[in-house]
């Protein structure tokens, strides 16, 4: 009898590697991008189709251009009598920032964020490698500020604004994305956490800013804009000349860093650095005898870093004080202007009022970004073993509280001593009692972040640093667009911006500062009683 053999079974060849690590890229960083990509387009059309309403005069725009403190702060005025340059003047440098921020950190986080968590051991046990997977995954981010800007340049141009200007303007703020995506991917292939990561291109960016400030404001000087991601951004003139080579410049400087990242990914282990830990040194025991004292050691190399960046900003604030005191004097037209939108600008203190409500935006996103920490913590399971033992719930975010709120008053201080040093340097009157008064008076904002944050961690633990950005970044840009659109009063009082004073050129408003304290400890037991209730996360 003869045997008949069996058909062979059909084997259904494994999908590639590449199409599930690019879905998976695209699903953590979906909502972010909608959210900066709305915000970059919107505020800039917002502007373009606001302009007419705005009557410069020629005389005072000419002033404006010449004054060093006005290029310094706002970047160098150029074609202000056209409404797309008015609104790359008024709006470039913040979008630029803001799409640079979200870019290295969406890059840090999808990578490094990912490593320090586990999840990328058993997702590169199969075909893939670390270096495909760093590759497909920045390749994601990277197409988030090219439509940021794309969708910029359409915006303006709906709103009126030439084509060749907002092509131009777009095309920057896509380039800036580019760049500090590579930077955060590079710095996440040299450092071995993500803390270390984003502190490493938060230094790029804080240095580019800086170096960009330098260069609009001291023309002799003005060279050192080649070396800013910000200042050739800059360069390019939009509305104006419109010259290309400074992006070329920047684009370039992006794809280098790009393939220097994945070529570096090629050339380590998955949980590995190229920057090796340190090793080899005697124990450092400090601050580690308890839970509260543990939770200001994990605070206190944040708090160097941004404390430097806030007062090296705030010292060159102070240092141009008196020149823009002079300068709203000389020209009434751009004091009234301020006046309108609620900003008291015509003396020292006015302009120092101004600038230090400001302050709520990045101490709160600080505050944030430490509550995060502890929920990034929990993901990555190194709450699992302290919480195991005789160490609770309450005790742990308790620390970690109190440890972002003596930090968050720390950088108010900071902020309020380096513009009192910068305004001394030149004389212009400013108080270091008024200074610190100015500072401590957004105090009340930073802890609605915190209140945000805490929320967040015990009811919805992916969404901590957002929602905890939420009552500074978000209530700065809604008081911004109420104030723009001529929106009614109440629109605008939703912002806790509304509710501050101008202090030092007034009091403080206790009854608003009250009720926002009052806001935030809710926030704070509703988070902690969800925090106590629900599972880890893991």
């Amino acid at each position: 009898m003869t045997a008949v053999a069996a058909p062979a079974a059909s084997v259904t060849p494994a999908p590639a590697p590449g199409r599930a690590l690019t879905a998976l890229a695209v699903r953590q960083v979906r909502r972010g991008a909608l959210t900066v990509t709305g915000i970059c387009a919107g505020m800039s059309a917002l502007v373009v189709s606001m302009y007419e309403s705005q009557a410069l005069d020629p005389a005072a725009l000419a002033a404006l251009a010449r004054n060093p403190a006005i290029r310094t702060l706002f970047g160098e005025p150029v074609a202000l009598g056209d409404p797309g340059g008015f609104a790359v003047w008024r709006t470039g440098v913040v979008l630029s920032v803001l799409l640079a921020v979200w870019s290295f950190l969406a890059a840090t986080r999808i990578t490094r964020g990912e490593e320090d968590a586990g999840r990328w051991g058993l997702l590169l046990s199969g075909r893939a490698a670390l270096a495909d997977a760093v590759r497909g995954h920045l390749g994601v981010v990277t197409v988030v500020p090219l439509v940021a800007g794309a969708a910029t340049a359409a915006a303006m141009i709906a709103a009126g604004a030439d084509v060749a200007g907002s092509v131009l303007h777009g095309t920057g703020l896509a380039a800036v994305g580019l760049f500090f995506v590579a930077a955060g991917g590079l710095a996440a292939q040299l450092f071995g956490d993500r803390s270390a990561a984003n502190g490493a291109a938060a230094a790029v960016l804080v240095l580019g800013l800086l170096a960009r400030m330098v260069g609009d404001g001291v023309p002799a000087l003005s060279w050192v804009r080649w070396l800013s991601p910000f200042g050739l951004v800059a360069l390019t003139r939009p509305f104006d000349t419109g010259r290309g080579l400074p992006l070329a410049v920047l684009v370039f400087a992006a794809a280098v860093l790009l393939a220097l990242a994945v070529r570096l990914a090629a050339r380590r282990d998955v949980g590995g650095s190229i920057v090796p830990a340190a090793g080899g040194r005697p124990a450092r025991t400090a601050l580690l005898g308890s839970v509260p004292a543990f939770a200001v050691r994990r605070t206190l190399r944040p708090l160097a870093g941004w404390a430097a960046g806030v007062g090296a900003y705030f010292l060159l604030i102070g240092l141009v004080a008196r020149s823009m005191a002079d300068f709203l004097a000389a020209n009434p037209q751009f004091t009234a202007m301020a006046a309108q939108a609620g900003f008291t600008l015509g003396t020292v203190e006015g302009y120092a009022a101004t600038l230090f409500a400001l302050l709520a935006v990045p101490v709160g996103v600080f505050v944030a970004g430490r509550v995060g920490a502890l929920a990034a913590d929990e993901a990555a399971r190194r709450l699992t073993l302290p919480l195991a033992a005789p160490v609770t719930r309450t005790r742990l975010l308790a620390a970690d509280v109190a440890a972002a709120t003596g930090a968050a008053l720390v950088l108010v201080s900071v902020a309020g001593a380096a513009m009192w040093a910068g305004s001394a340097l030149v004389g212009a009157g400013l108080g270091l009692g008024d200074a610190l008064a100015g500072t401590w008076n957004v105090v009340p904002v930073v802890l609605l972040c915190l209140g945000a944050a805490v929320l967040a961690l015990g009811w919805a633990p992916r969404a901590v640093a957002a929602a905890g950005a939420v009552p500074a970044v978000g209530g700065f840009l809604w008081l911004v667009v109420a104030d723009s659109v001529g929106a009614p009063a109440w629109v605008g009082d939703v912002s806790p911006f509304a509710h501050l004073a101008a202090v030092p050129v007034t009091g403080p408003d206790w009854p608003a500062a009250a009720v926002m304290t009052g806001l935030a400890a809710a926030g704070v037991a509703a988070g902690l009683a969800g925090y106590r209730r629900r599972d880890l996360t893991t």
